[in-house]
Order: C-alpha cells, then structure tokens, then sequence
C-alpha cells in the first residue's frame, strides 16, 4: 500500500483555487487519492434554484461497524487583496517551514493529514470497521447543497456514520490546544419598520421610521440575553447592519431596516430564542416585520468514546491535554450531529481567512499522527 504524504496532497490540493463554491476539480483529486486507496467515491452534485450546483464528495472503505468519518471542505473563502499577499495564495509555497495559501490552515492540509492517517493504517492494518470522507464544496458559503444534503443521501441509501471527526481548525495558538465538542447556535434576524415618507420641513405630514427602529433595536440589547453555563458562554446579540435606503438631507424616509444576529447556547432553542426577542421587541411599542433565519442550532456531544479516542490521541502524540470547547462560530458539524456524534480538531486556526494564511509543516505531520491515533482506537 503506498503511503500519502500529507505536505505534498496539501499542496496539490491548495493549488487548486477552489474559492466557494469548489467546481469539483479539488474534489477529482481528492478522490483519484482515496480510489488508489480501496475507497468506494461518490461524487454528488446538488443544486436548487436560485443557488450553484454543489459538489461534493463520499468516500467509504469497507462495509463493517462502526463507520468512522472524516468530515471537511475543499471550498475557500476569496483571498482578498492579492497584492498583499508575500507570495501568490494559490501556490503552496513553503517559507521557513510554513505551508502558504488559501485553504492551508483552513482546511485543505487538515484533509491531507486524514489521506495520509489512513494510507498508514492500511499499510499496517486491515481496520474492523469501515472509514468514510464526507467532504463538501460549499461549507464557506450558502451551505446549502453540501454536507446536509449528503447526510440525506445517506439516509436514503440506509447509510449511517457512528463517529464523525471534523478537520476544522480549532487551536488557536499551537496544536493540542482545544477540541471542539459543541457550537453555538446561529439565529439571524431581518427587521423592517414602515413609515412615510416626507419633507423634513412638515414633518406632521410624514412619519419617521428612524426612531421605532432604534427603540426596537434598543429594547432588544437592554439586557443579557442569558448568563452562559459551564459548558457555553453567553447568548450574545449583534446588530450588523442598519440601512435607511436614503441618501438626502431633507427626506424623511419611507422605512428602515435592521439586521442582527445572535449567537445562542444551549440554554435556547431557536423557538424560544425567538419568543424571546419578540417578547423584547413588542416593549417597544411600535409596528414592525421581522422575517427569522435559523443557520444551525446548538448543540453538544456528551462525552464518550469519540472524545476520549481524540483527547487520549492528542495526549499520547504530543503530551497535551486539549480543551473540551464550544466556543467560535458555526461548522458542517450542526448538520453531523443529527446522524452522530462529532467532535472538530484540526490545525492552528490563527492565519485562517487572512492574507499570507499558513500553517507549519510540522502540524501537518502531527496532526496526521493523530489522525492515525484516533483511528487505531475506534476502527481496530
């Protein structure tokens, strides 16, 4: 069985410029790896209208229990200003022991160490259990035609995943940092207040939406939301957009808008997170329309086989104990966690979506010996 080398995949697979959605070219190489290795791949376009067809990738190896998977994107968010960059981001140039480009922290190097883990079980062993890829090309943006509706592929097929492991980056500084074994929640709230438009000179002949709008705004921000617990931090509510759609100094506007977004622990569901704000947003006293956004609900996975394989693996391959966390914004594991458990742990996270984005060659390596540690234990 030929081995993989995860610096080399991770090159080759960020000098495909794969910025969301991925147009499957990424995903061919990827599979042309996994098919040399046994793997059973299905590449799975979905679309719907209004939204770019998504491909996406299921590769499985054996057939027994439990199936183990290794979840990621080959997508990558744009690169912003290219001549900011030291070096050209699609490259995957190597500078003093660092992996440059796009996709290099997050997360493209994070799905060569899963490659690479598993070319080195094979060469040794045949695992009892089966190992799937779930990879999609739309986790950076819409995430519409990715991960969820693989997952609903799977049920259709009577396919189910007992582990799932996602390649994100979750350190924040260096390796073995931090697990991830939960995410807030995302609710987004569009808000619209009428008025009627006029000049500011009579203004009893108008209304002025501006201040309903700000008392709405200010009701919802009067108090903490909730106090967090010992496994979330607390609810917490940001305005992220206020548009009037009025450029002159002397109109009244027609109506004005608002959008917020709050990220919630699992001391809300998204209903209740809902009567909530609406509870607070009545006090104002005012008229309004409010249209809600549910982006991925809370969530955590108790601890068990999974995290204990993930934490015993970090320990035993680099003498760390790693934080169980759910803090930072949402992954494809929102989707996972409906079918199975799922923890993240991936690369540093400190470059990722950021100009000169890079990891250190050395995490690679290591996160593939975890990887490889991680597999020992639940597939074995």
């Amino acid at each position: 069985m030929a081995l993989i080398d995860p610096i080399k995949l991770s090159q080759a697979l960020i000098r495909h410029p794969s910025v969301t959605p991925d147009n499957g070219d990424t995903l061919d190489l990827l599979a042309e790896n996994l098919t040399a290795l046994g793997f059973d791949c299905h590449k799975l376009v979905f679309e719907e209208d209004g939204t770019d067809p998504v491909p996406n990738l299921y590769a499985r190896l054996g057939t027994g229990a439990p199936n183990f998977c290794f979840a990621g994107h080959t997508d990558v968010v744009p690169v912003g200003a290219t001549g900011s960059w030291s070096v050209d981001p699609f490259a995957a140039d190597i500078k003093d022991g660092n992996l440059y480009g796009r996709g290099a922290s997050d997360m493209k190097s994070a799905i060569a160490a899963f490659v690479a883990a598993v070319s080195r079980l094979l060469r040794d062993e045949a695992p009892k259990g089966s190992i799937s890829l779930l990879i999609t090309g739309d986790e950076e943006g819409p995430a519409i035609n990715g991960t969820k509706k693989v997952l609903d592929w799977l049920e259709e097929r009577g396919e189910t995943l007992d582990y799932c492991l996602v390649g994100e980056p979750t350190n924040p500084q260096e390796m073995g940092q931090m697990i991830k074994v939960g995410r807030r929640g995302s609710l987004h709230g569009m808000l619209k207040v009428h008025g009627i438009q006029g000049h500011v000179a009579y203004p009893h002949t108008a209304k002025n939406p501006v201040p309903d709008l700000v008392a709405i705004l200010a009701e919802l921000n009067k108090e903490p939301l909730d106090a967090g617990n010992e496994l979330f931090q607390a609810s917490n509510l940001e305005i992220v957009n206020i548009d009037i759609d009025n450029d002159s100094h002397n109109v009244i506007p027609a109506e004005a808008k608002a959008r917020f977004n709050v990220r919630f622990n699992n001391e809300f569901t998204p209903e209740g997170l809902q009567a909530e704000l609406t509870r607070r947003m009545k006090r104002a006293g005012v008229d309004y329309e409010i249209d809600w956004w549910v982006s991925g609900d809370s969530f955590l996975t108790k601890k068990g086989p999974l995290s204990d394989a993930v934490v015993t693996a970090v320990q035993t391959v680099i003498d760390k104990t790693p934080e169980l966390s759910t803090t930072g914004g949402t992954s494809d594991a929102r989707f996972i966690k409906n079918m199975c458990p799922v923890v993240e742990f991936g690369l540093v996270g400190a470059t990722m979506h950021k100009i000169d984005e890079h990891v250190a060659i050395s995490d690679i390596e290591t996160l593939s010996d975890i990887y490889l540690n991680v597999l020992k234990r639940l597939v074995i």
